[in-house]
């Protein structure tokens, strides 16, 4: 299991997919065929993700998408970040403003709908057990959180700062007071 195969893995679970929660359900059910190994495998994968998505940018545009995100809330829009595959997610990583893009972004703008998908947190782990019988191996895995970037320490509340930033966000995102 390689970066690569873990990302075809993403790809073979979204197809037909009716949304995020299945993305994780079907992802589980891929990787619970594979080695036990390789699953582990791809729980380090997930979280070297999840690290390398942990960025004040990206959370600044969950943020606004989702009219507020806190620690656990970020961890879960990473996750459905995730579950949208490869070219979305470092596109996303590239610049967060291309989130308003995205049709799934532009419908949660309409009808206020949150994105988030704990479940992608725990594919692996559900894979791994039900492949196994056995909880997940503790510290089979690490978490290395970079420091985000001070430059994007403001609050994200404030409209005109985050206009300045991620404009096309701002813009599809504006509530009304």
């Amino acid at each position: 299991m390689d970066t690569a195969r873990y990302w075809q893995l993403v790809e073979d679970a979204r197809a037909g997919a009716g949304d995020e929660e299945e993305v994780a359900d079907r992802l589980a059910g891929l990787l619970s065929a594979r080695p036990p190994a390789e699953i582990v495998t791809a729980q380090q994968i997930f979280w070297t993700l999840m690290a390398g998505s942990y960025r004040a940018p990206l959370w600044a545009a969950a943020y606004v998408i989702n009219g507020g995100c806190s620690d656990d809330a970020f961890d879960y829009f990473r996750g459905w970040l995730i579950a949208q595959g490869r070219a979305v997610y470092e596109s996303v990583l590239a610049d967060p403003d291309t989130l308003a893009g995205l049709p799934v972004v532009q419908q949660a703008a309409t009808d206020w709908t949150e994105l988030d998908c704990e479940a992608m947190l725990g594919a692996a782990g559900r894979a791994y057990e039900k492949a196994t019988g056995e909880a997940f191996p503790h510290g089979s895995y690490t978490i290395d959180y970079p420091r985000l970037d001070p430059e994007w320490g403001f609050d994200f509340d404030d409209h005109d700062e985050i206009t300045r930033r991620l404009p096309r966000v701002a813009a599809l995102h504006h509530r009304p007071s």
